[in-house]
């Protein structure tokens, strides 16, 4: 037990309170010093006595409105949770979508590759016959050559 000297509306108090308490009871003794001095006139009774009724309003004003907020945190998590739901939901539908996009993409190269091969075939094709029309034309053109 650790004991504790407060003053309060200018007068002294010794209290006794848990160990490690003390700053906190220090504190709590300041706030109600405050109130206590704030009220003008009558006795040190009639000062505290005001000043710990404005404190026990204070404190049921700060309950009710806890008590008004709990609703809508209440509908403020159901919101939270519905969205996060839906998040989940279209994570899983944007990965479908990816899968069904590469294997699309896998079709469309093995589609692709038969294609593009008999294209190389016509492509090597028609660069041999290019070939055999240059040397026709370079032949032609030897024999022109030779006509006196």
């Amino acid at each position: 037990m650790a004991d504790v000297k407060l003053m309060i509306a200018g007068r002294p108090y010794d209290v006794h309170c848990a160990d490690g308490e003390e700053s906190q009871l220090l504190q709590l003794a300041a706030v109600v010093d405050e109130r206590a001095r704030g009220i003008q006139g009558g006795t040190e009774v009639r000062q505290l006595l005001f000043a710990a009724l404005m404190l026990a309003d204070d404190a049921q004003e700060a309950k009710g409105r806890i008590e008004k907020a709990e609703p809508q945190s209440d509908s403020l998590r159901a919101a939270v949770a519905l969205a996060e739901s839906r998040e989940a939901a279209t994570r899983d539908e944007l990965r479908a979508a990816v899968a069904r996009e590469q294997a699309a993409l896998k079709e469309l190269e093995t589609a692709r590759q038969p294609v593009f091969a008999t294209a190389v075939a016509k492509d090597s094709s028609n660069d041999r016959a290019l070939l055999q029309i240059a040397d026709r034309i370079e032949a032609l053109a030897a024999k022109v050559e030779q006509i006196p």
